[in-house]
């Protein structure tokens, strides 16, 4: 390896030096370092050896100049170069010159004990003690004395001496006689009495599709009228419907279906809540609408209609317009209704309903309602209750909290759209519907 430029030939064909006398050899030139290099360790140099004097000989020419046999290898005086070390590690020889390689003083590294990885002064850290979490001071939690347990009564006389117990009956109210909370996830895919088919389902969806919810109406002075005279006027549905619906008296109405009659809504007109007429946004005025119905049995009138309790076909409810007649109330949008046969509530479903009452009885009288109340931020609140024999069997927040994967919206029923009743038919069934209130069971406030 070259640590540096070429240096200067000692010898080349213009240089005048004196050359060695014949039979001489030369002497070797030295080649070596001003200052020992500090990243090479320095080695021991052989001393030199002069080669022995041969005896003069008379100049000849060169054609009868023989050269000179050389002496036999003597060896060297002094100790072999395996012990140097020992020496050069001591006290290197005074004939080593500054160029030579030598290695440093004193024991090799892997002798050196200053270098060697040593732990720390001290104890290790797992027996330090000082540095140790130790527990707080005082007894465990497990051996608390008594005046710092706090299941220990405080210090001091009994409460008992000083005041009267503290009571807790009396501060917590008695919540058994609350209402149930609401069923939020009491939702059935299917009726467990009787199911209309998918294709049904289906036309109704595309029905109201077509025909999408109107605005409220601007009553005349004939519709009005007979809002005030509570002369509701039914329409029968031009399809699906067999069977009779009678007027027999100012509003009361007398209906019943024959066994092969399939799902028909029946509709009221005027709508018993009218936007215009008796939203409690513009009247400032709580409002609430509501009728019943009587469910009979077996008459001379109607002979399909057996005294059984069994699959009462009727439904109570009310919707917004326009509504499919084909089809029960409560099933799609705007629309509510309590059926009979299962008891349960339907708003805007076409499954199953919720749990929410017992099924119809023969020789009872429902009743279906509906309250509006401004509330800030002009808004409704809208509590549907439903009575049983002329007394409140149920009731429910329109806008209580539902399962917002299961339910759909409630549009149409928030007080912003006009409401009329519906009652759905479905077979064989025989009903009453009474609209004046001096012929109700139940007397609701605000109508």
């Amino acid at each position: 390896m070259c640590f540096g430029s070429k240096e200067k030939q000692l010898y080349n064909d213009n240089d005048d030096a004196p050359r060695p006398a014949p039979g001489h050899f030369p002497a070797q030139p030295t080649y070596a370092d001003p200052a020992p290099k500090a990243s090479m360790p320095q080695q021991v140099q052989q001393p030199y050896y002069p080669p022995q004097a041969s005896t003069p000989v008379s100049p000849v020419s060169p054609q009868q100049y023989q050269a000179p046999t050389p002496a036999p290898y003597q060896p060297t005086m002094g100790p072999p170069p395996a012990e140097l070390s020992s020496i050069t590690h001591s006290n290197p020889p005074a004939e080593l010159s500054s160029g030579d390689f030598a290695p440093p003083p004193g024991p090799p590294p892997s002798h050196k004990k200053d270098s060697d990885y040593a732990p720390p002064p001290g104890p290790p850290p797992s027996h330090n003690a000082g540095n140790d979490f130790a527990p707080p001071p005082g007894p465990p939690p497990s051996h608390t004395t008594k005046s710092s347990d706090y299941t220990a009564p405080p210090p001091g006389p009994s409460p008992s001496s000083a005041k009267p117990a503290h009571d807790w009956e009396i501060a917590v109210p008695d919540t058994s006689l609350f209402p149930p909370p609401p069923a939020i996830f009491s939702g059935w895919y299917e009726s467990p009495t009787s199911n209309a088919s998918e294709e049904e389902a289906k036309k109704g969806e595309a029905w109201c599709e077509a025909y999408p919810l109107i605005a409220p109406l601007a009553l005349d002075a004939a519709a009005l009228s007979i809002l005030r005279t509570h002369s509701i006027r039914l329409m029968t549905p031009n399809t699906n419907f067999m069977g009779s619906l009678t007027c027999t008296a100012p509003g009361i109405w007398s209906g019943a279906t024959e066994p092969k009659s399939t799902d028909s809504c029946i509709l009221g007109y005027p709508p018993l809540y009218s936007v215009r007429e008796h939203s409690p946004l513009a009247t400032g005025r709580t409002k609430t609408v509501y009728y019943e119905a009587l469910v009979k049995g077996t008459t001379s009138s109607n002979p399909f209609h057996s005294s059984s309790n069994q699959d009462i076909t009727l439904a109570l409810g009310f919707t917004a317009l326009p509504y499919p007649n084909f089809r029960m109330p409560g099933w799609h949008r705007g629309s509510l209704a309590v059926h009979g046969d299962d008891g349960h509530k339907f708003i805007n479903d076409r499954w199953g309903g919720k749990s929410f009452t017992e099924p119809f009885r023969r020789g009872e009288t429902y009743g279906i309602g509906m309250t509006f109340r401004a509330v800030d931020g002009g808004r409704i609140e809208t509590e549907v209750f439903f009575t049983r024999q002329g007394r409140v069997s149920g009731s429910w927040n329109l806008h209580e909290e539902t399962d917002a994967k299961e339910d759909l919206p409630v549009t149409g029923l928030e007080g912003f759209h006009d409401l009329s009743v519906a009652v759905g038919t479905y077979q064989a069934v025989a009903f009453d519907l009474v609209f004046e209130p001096a012929r109700w069971l139940y007397k609701p406030a605000d109508v």
